[in-house]
């Protein structure tokens, strides 16, 4: 029988409190890199991602990375930084990136669910004002685009390059991926 470690699981903690709250507790988590925060509407949640939400995260990183790289997109990674509307919302997506140039709102954000919050994250995105969020869930990847009355699902990506990667394949290869990287990989680097 296989034990399962506390560091596998994510771990998610959500309290009430106040913006003062939050800023108190971001403060002693600064340190912690491991440790994601959020803040919306009152609510204050703390998400300590486990070893598979880590590893779906990253390769879906190098994935993304990696087409926009052979498409010769201008891009940077912002990962996990923590995106924020002072006394309003804040928010760190497993992964982001911006495209073009820097922003200090991202052109895309990836959340991988493996506890909860999933869709429910939107209205968080949605105050930022961050164009596209991704979420990766059950196998699944779920597109959202930010329209003049909220996000509106998606099966393909509207932001500039990223519409024409094969949603389909980056899903197949992610799965893949959870075996076998260099497999996945080489898949997607062919089919790209």
């Amino acid at each position: 029988m296989t034990q399962v470690l506390s560091k596998d699981l994510d771990q998610r903690i959500v309290i009430p409190g106040t913006w003062e709250h939050f800023k108190l507790i971001q403060k002693g988590f600064e340190e912690a890199r491991k440790v994601r925060l959020a803040y919306y509407e009152g609510t204050i949640e703390i998400i300590m991602p486990g070893i598979d939400h880590e590893r779906f995260s990253r390769i879906i990183n190098f994935l993304v990375s990696t087409f926009l790289l052979k498409q010769g997109i201008w891009f940077q990674m912002t990962g996990a930084f923590t995106q924020e509307r002072e006394r309003e919302v804040s928010a760190q997506a497993d992964e982001s990136f911006c495209l073009g140039r820097l922003k200090p709102i991202p052109d895309l954000s990836i959340e991988v669910v493996f506890t909860s919050g999933g869709e429910s994250k939107l209205a968080r995105y949605h105050a930022l004002g961050v164009p596209e969020v991704w979420f990766w869930e059950d196998g699944v990847l779920k597109l959202h685009h930010l329209r003049e009355n909220g996000y509106q699902g998606i099966d393909r990506s509207e932001l500039p390059g990223l519409d024409r990667l094969d949603i389909n394949l980056l899903q197949r290869c992610i799965l893949i991926a959870e075996t076998d990287f260099a497999e996945a990989v080489r898949v997607f680097q062919e089919s790209i």
